[in-house]
């Protein structure tokens, strides 16, 4: 029986994005650069002519998103782009590997880690054991945990009775403030290596009753809950610029089938996003708010200009030409000559093809 399957033109990007979120009246959120994620079956030999087809350039080798990403971020340090810190979402941030070279790198990261993620709550000791004096068999060879410590989920952390929570404001946002509960502290975790243990940050956020994230951080052992609660919650900024890009600067409306159209595509897309960005910080410069109209309004944050206010304030002043009636005509005239000509093309290559059996 024959299966039919829906195929969806469909591209996976690995994308940097910047925010400074140090002054509360110039927030700043933008796009610096990303990569095309190619799955590892683009790079067997007989994908070859497919890679020449679409335009892969012949240096690019397999590497897999979190490669990617690390790539990126080196990227950013090496062009002098100015930051201090990286947040991951959870796939990212569940690699040791990513951990160890942004922690290598000078960084702080906030890395999101899923619920089942394992830590240990006491320093375990790691070594292979000594062989059992008179018991026969192998000699024990894999690095185990000697002193008994036990791993743990970071779900089953945040129930602990011995878990200090404190409900810390965060900052101002549109629907109010951000003001949730947030419980910290130390804990161990393994590398693939398993030579010695890591010593990082586990945060949780209660983000509802229910609901709770978790991440893991290499912050200074003496950071207060609330900077480590602010700097978890800065990833929404990263949420925001894909949304922008996606939303407001064309993102989505990506139509290309080569790897330069991709790039091209992109390239635009994160100047917009940057173009923005600049419009933001030069409003806020040039346009000081009254702090008499955030008194009327009962406010200590007002709203910063939206990527839907710029927009709208560009078709203000750059609208479209409206065409006159005749060119539409002419431009009718056109389209219509031109169909004719693509179909007389395609009848030209059908005859050549099938000489007396071509369709009249």
């Amino acid at each position: 029986m024959a299966k039919v399957q829906k195929v969806d033109m469909s591209q996976v990007g690995t994308m940097l994005a910047y925010a400074n979120l140090t002054r509360v009246e110039r927030p700043v959120w933008t796009w610096v650069d990303g990569e095309l994620y190619l799955p590892e079956d683009w790079f067997s030999p007989d994908k070859a002519e497919d890679r020449q087809r679409v335009g892969i350039p012949p240096e690019r080798v397999f590497e897999t998103k979190i490669e990617l990403g690390w790539k990126m971020i080196e990227r950013a340090q090496a062009n002098g782009l100015p930051f201090k810190s990286v947040a991951f979402d959870d796939f990212y941030g569940q690699s040791p590997w990513l951990r160890d070279k942004v922690a290598g790198a000078g960084l702080i990261y906030m890395a999101d880690i899923p619920c089942d993620t394992h830590v240990y709550l006491d320093k375990p000791v790691l070594g292979v054991p000594a062989p059992t004096p008179g018991r026969r068999g192998r000699r024990p060879t894999r690095v185990q945990v000697l002193n008994g410590v036990k791993p743990i989920q970071v779900r089953d952390v945040a129930r602990r009775d011995d878990m200090r929570w404190r409900r810390i404001r965060v900052r101002a946002i549109e629907r109010g403030e951000l003001h949730d509960p947030f419980a910290a502290r130390r804990v161990w975790t393994l590398r693939n290596d398993q030579t010695q243990p890591v010593e990082e940050w586990l945060l949780v956020r209660q983000e509802s009753p229910r609901r709770f994230s978790y991440a893991l951080s290499n912050a200074p052992a003496n950071t207060p809950l609330r900077d480590l609660a602010w700097l978890k919650c800065q990833r929404y900024f990263v949420e925001r610029c894909n949304q922008d890009a996606k939303s407001g600067a064309g993102w989505n409306e990506l139509q290309a089938r080569k790897y330069r159209g991709w790039e091209h595509h992109l390239a635009l897309v994160t100047l917009a996003t940057w173009f923005v960005a600049q419009i933001k910080m030069d409003w806020a410069h040039r346009c000081i708010r009254d702090p008499l109209l955030a008194q009327q309004f009962e406010m200590d944050v007002l709203p910063t200009l939206s990527m839907a206010n710029i927009r709208a304030l560009l078709r203000s002043a750059m609208p479209l030409p409206q065409p006159s009636t005749q060119e539409t005509m002419g431009q009718v005239v056109r389209h219509l000559v031109n169909r004719t000509r693509s179909r007389k093309s395609r009848l030209k290559r059908q005859r050549a093809m099938y000489g007396a059996n071509a369709p009249p």
